[in-house]
């Protein structure tokens, strides 16, 4: 009888197990605001002097990432926003603007993923795509796209089994020849930003 007792209390243990395991999810989905605060070490125009240079305007935004869990501790976030349009500066004055396009894959590893603080480390790649560029009147433009690498920390706070509170901070590399309009290169935008954020999860 105790053997038996034994095996139905193992028996119920891996049952209770496979399901908590098939309830949780691998989705995660955070919303956060980002705050985009450029390095602006662009190169000199033309080589006219080191006050000659360009600034990318800081702005705030809204941002969508995606993860999925591989394992409890591995997991892949796609991070995702819509065009945003920044102004340009060269010596303080306003040049023109842009808008960018800046989707990010990353790989995580959650340090305590069954903690209610779960810090994580990532890195991936960047692809930047340019678009509706007007700098000096059209006297100038920049490369469409900029491909870059990515790095990341953050921590997860649970606050159920499901919602989370959730702070990130991101370097990404982002750089874009500027032309002038007969092809020839102008300088080198540096935008570089760090991307500082806050926002909400949801565990599915």
């Amino acid at each position: 009888m105790k053997k038996i007792a034994m095996l139905l209390a193992l028996a119920g243990a891996m049952t209770t197990s496979s399901l908590a395991a098939a309830q949780e999810s691998p989705w995660l989905v955070r919303v956060r605001a980002v705050n985009i605060s450029p390095d602006n070490k662009s190169d000199p125009i033309g080589g006219m002097g080191a006050s000659d240079r360009l600034s990318v305007s800081s702005k705030t935004i809204p941002e969508v990432d995606i993860s999925y869990f591989f394992t409890p501790n591995w997991a892949a976030e796609l991070v995702l926003t819509y065009p945003q349009k920044h102004d340009v500066r060269l010596d303080g004055q306003n040049i023109g603007s842009f808008k960018h396009l800046p989707p990010t894959l990353l790989a995580q590893y959650h340090f305590t993923p069954a903690s209610t603080v779960s810090p994580y480390l990532g890195a991936g790649i960047n692809y930047t795509r340019i678009s509706d560029v007007n700098l000096l009147n059209g006297g100038a433009r920049l490369e469409n796209h900029s491909i870059g690498g990515a790095l990341q920390a953050g921590v997860d706070v649970k606050l159920d089994s499901h919602w989370l509170i959730n702070f990130d901070v991101k370097k990404v590399q982002i750089r874009s020849d500027v032309l002038a309009a007969d092809g020839s290169k102008l300088s080198t935008v540096k935008i570089d930003p760090w991307l500082i954020g806050v926002g909400v999860g949801y565990r599915f």
